[in-house]
């Protein structure tokens, strides 16, 4: 039976424990260059010393084209090299490991590039950034930025990449026919629909070579009319599974989903039977996907993580929200300290970040000015 505590390896990658943090966006990079700042690197440093097995960073973009919010990290260009050196050397002091999430926003787009203008799978306005069609020429582009960003972040020692192909970003815009009108091969079946996310995984397993872990984020459904669905999860999973993936991470929604089935859904304290979000894709996921799978969503209790492992139901536990607030949760769960985590899921946490200013727990700094004060 698996335990939570358990060391495993995923690929030649060795974890202390079957705890994964969740990338998030935490805006808190240089916005002139994407390169990291002290305030970033601590943090991956913190989550270490908190004993979370895998840090994943969130959204580090291949591109200029690809970046959607200030503050974001870039792994763009070789300027943004020496910082994620520096974070990497120490994670690994702490005794945990670190993949780094590569991203391309597509269409979902914040702040508009020199040219103004955001590139996704089709000609559409979302956020306010006119959003253009990628020709074909611009996919290629991307799908090779995609290669260079893994090769840099394995020559500066980050120990994995995981694909961002979930909530709305340009590998999920690609595989969803909400944003995806195309009618030439990238576009219609979902073989067609699929076809960059698979020539992604393609292009950075060339680049890296075999013994080099490559993930994937996905959606298991948009919760979107005329999204990617819940019933094309499997056999697009059989198609990552196939392009030479080594896991996969499961979440759901996009940034334009009904808030309530989004990834990060501000639902406040639920009971234990309600945390798993996406325990019906992780079922379904199991029935038939041999890749070891990680599950996000909605985790509060130690009680239904440990259950998420010893029953077989995913791989690893990921957390993204908890761990904002208290970085140190799962060392203080080793510990034998298991009360749950104090998040609430209000979602306050990521305000600071489209203001520029870096993703904290707001509820946890206003309960400590109310002490004080």
């Amino acid at each position: 039976m698996a335990e939570l505590f358990e060391s495993t390896v995923l690929n030649g990658m060795k974890l202390r424990n079957r705890f994964v943090h969740s990338a998030t966006n935490e805006g808190m990079a240089s916005d002139d260059d994407g390169t990291a700042t002290e305030r970033w690197i601590r943090l991956q440093e913190e989550l270490a010393e908190g004993e979370v097995g895998l840090i994943i960073p969130g959204n580090a973009y291949v591109s200029e084209q690809g970046k959607s919010r200030p503050g974001q990290i870039g792994v763009h260009n070789e300027a943004t090299m020496e910082g994620l050196a520096e974070t990497a050397e120490r994670v690994h002091h702490q005794g945990s490991a670190i993949a780094l999430q590569l991203t391309h926003s597509g269409c979902n787009v914040h702040v508009p590039m020199g040219n103004g203008y955001a590139l996704g799978p089709s000609e559409m306005n979302l956020t306010g950034v006119p959003c253009r069609e990628m020709t074909k020429d611009d996919i290629a582009q991307t799908v090779s930025d995609f290669a260079a960003a893994a090769v840099r972040s394995k020559q500066v020692g980050i120990d994995a990449v995981q694909l961002h192909g979930a909530h709305s970003y340009l590998l999920s815009e690609f595989v969803s026919p909400y944003f995806n009108k195309r009618t030439d091969e990238y576009g219609g079946s979902l073989e067609n629909r699929a076809r960059m996310a698979v020539e992604t995984i393609h292009a950075v397993r060339a680049a890296v070579g075999p013994d080099y872990p490559v993930f994937m984020k996905i959606n298991s459904d948009d919760y979107l009319l005329g999204g990617f669905p819940l019933a094309e999860m499997l056999p697009y999973a059989h198609m990552l599974e196939d392009a030479g993936l080594d896991a996969i991470e499961i979440s759901g929604g996009t940034h334009f989903s009904d808030q309530r089935f989004f990834c990060s859904r501000p639902v406040g304290t639920v009971p234990k039977e309600e945390e798993l979000y996406f325990r019906q894709a992780a079922q379904m996921y199991r029935t038939e996907i041999k890749l070891p799978l990680m599950l996000v969503g909605g985790v509060r209790s130690y009680e239904v993580a440990e259950r998420v492992v010893t029953t077989g139901l995913a791989d690893y536990v990921s957390l993204c929200r908890p761990l904002i607030r208290e970085p140190y949760m799962v060392k203080r769960w080793r510990e034998g300290d298991r009360s749950p985590s104090t998040c609430i899921s209000c979602n306050l946490c990521f305000g600071p970040v489209r203001a520029g200013e870096g993703v904290y727990c707001v509820a946890l700094e206003r309960e400590r000015q109310k002490k004080g004060g």
